[in-house]
């Protein structure tokens, strides 16, 4: 074989297991999570974290219960999917910047039946700045 050849069937080999190197680490750096679940919140419902337990103190004196939530946590690749007034897929790095103090935040999916009878379904981004969580945004988790 003449030597250019040679030189770049080598350098396809390589390519090739570069690639899928790259690939397969990725496969395996990412914490396979099982999706979230809904729950109920209701009157009997304990509270995981701080944020469940405003959702369930701020039904309660609304008069909402049940509400169902679907907390996904600190789930980046659910964030990437998230678009709300102020934020559209955004990226960890966004939210601290346009969040000053920011020390963590959550994304919830909620859903609940209003003094109407209007069904209400939304993601609620929340985030904690100085030890208080807060609503940053809200809207809704793009297919």
């Amino acid at each position: 074989m003449n030597k250019t050849v040679k030189i770049l069937v080598a350098f396809l080999i390589f390519d090739a297991f570069a690639v899928g190197g790259y690939f397969l680490y990725k496969g395996r750096s990412s914490p396979s999570r099982e999706p979230a679940a809904w729950k109920i919140i209701d009157q009997a419902y304990v509270p995981e974290d701080d944020v469940e337990a405003y959702l369930k103190d701020d039904a309660v004196a609304k008069e909402l219960l049940p509400v169902e939530i679907k907390n996904y946590g600190r789930d980046r690749k659910v964030l990437g999917r998230f678009k709300g007034v102020n934020y559209a897929r955004p990226r960890e790095g966004v939210l601290k910047a346009m969040t000053p103090g920011l020390e963590d935040w959550k994304l919830i999916d909620l859903r609940y039946t209003n003094k109407n009878g209007r069904r209400v379904e939304r993601t609620i981004l929340y985030a904690e700045v100085k030890g208080a969580w807060m609503v940053v945004d809200s809207g809704r988790l793009l297919e």
